[in-house]
């Protein structure tokens, strides 16, 4: 595909923002189309990247023939119906983290995704970050192998707030979206399949009915062993720290950023060819159609995270 592919993106919030900002630096791509609950503030962001098509159904958007692609912000409860309606439209599409809150939802998508031969990924971002790609790359070259990772989830959502402090419409969760970023980067980093798994889980929030505190063991087949720990009740940092424990040094990323065991910074600004891991990922996207192959964080790639949250989540229910 040597034309520009023309994109719909669904989601107009906090993370919609940050893949709009990010395609801006993507040569050969443009966003024709925008979805979004809110008729008015939607038309004021389309306003602000020149997009022309302004809507709020995403089968308005499919309808477009010029559409080629469709990226989706929406929230977590819908993320399986609307890749269905997406690959059943015959786009290709990103939908970001987590891929559905159920192991039925996914597995779903994965079986349309075969059948019509789309590119289907998922935004998992931390596959991308510069921070975490290094540490990739010392791992493939033979240079580092995890021991343990240790990881922090903590935010401070006692309200449905996004990431910009504006009220939800919808509810977020620390297994089917927070967790699956770190199960998903455990596997893939450590090269090795997980084989066992425990949660527990603090009490129920009486208003968002939602476990707000949250425990994660994990062990890969190879040995490799993670300790996650999840909360919504943090009143301090906020996002998510990774503690990479090898054979032959410590790392700790922070989103896009490095450090040593010692907190001294690792420059990682060689390791691709921008610092944001959104439009590392968006990159790999459109690469992937253009090149006609399987993405990196495809849903068929990503599938076993989610087998993992399902048992998860089995055993918090008892």
């Amino acid at each position: 595909m040597s034309k520009t592919i023309k994109v719909a993106l669904a989601g107009a919030g906090a993370f919609g923002i940050k893949h709009l900002d990010g395609i801006r630096n993507i040569d050969g791509v443009e966003v024709v189309s925008l979805v979004s609950r809110d008729l008015e503030a939607t038309r004021a962001v389309a306003a602000k990247y020149g997009i022309g098509h302004v809507t709020t159904e995403l089968a308005d958007s499919l309808a477009l023939p010029e559409v080629d692609a469709v990226i989706l912000c929406t929230p977590t409860q819908i993320h399986a119906e609307q890749t269905i309606q997406c690959l059943k439209a015959g786009k290709h599409v990103q939908v970001e983290i987590p891929l559905a809150d159920t192991l039925e939802g996914a597995e779903e998508v994965a079986r349309l995704q075969r059948q019509t031969g789309l590119v289907a990924m998922v935004g998992h971002t931390r596959r991308f970050n510069p921070s975490h790609q290094w540490v990739h790359n010392k791992i493939e070259a033979g240079e580092f192998n995890i021991q343990q990772m240790d990881v922090q989830t903590y935010f401070f959502r006692r309200t449905n707030m996004n990431a910009l402090g504006q009220p939800r419409s919808w509810t977020d969760h620390l297994l089917w979206h927070h967790a699956a970023h770190t199960v998903d980067l455990f596997a893939y980093q450590a090269g090795s399949p997980i084989v066992k798994a425990n949660a527990i889980q603090g009490p129920i929030h009486p208003e968002l009915g939602i476990a707000m505190d949250m425990s994660i063991q994990l062990k890969a087949a190879n040995g490799a062993i993670c300790t996650l720990s999840l909360s919504f009740n943090n009143d301090g940092p906020l996002g998510t720290f990774f503690r990479y424990i090898g054979d032959t040094g410590t790392y700790i990323a922070r989103y896009d950023d490095l450090y040593d065991g010692k907190e001294e910074r690792i420059d990682v600004s060689g390791v691709d060819v921008s610092m944001n891991g959104i439009e590392l990922q968006d990159r790999e996207f459109f690469a992937a159609i253009r090149e006609r192959r399987e993405p990196n964080s495809s849903v068929a790639k990503v599938l076993p995270c989610y087998q993992v949250l399902h048992q998860l989540e089995r055993q918090l229910a008892e």
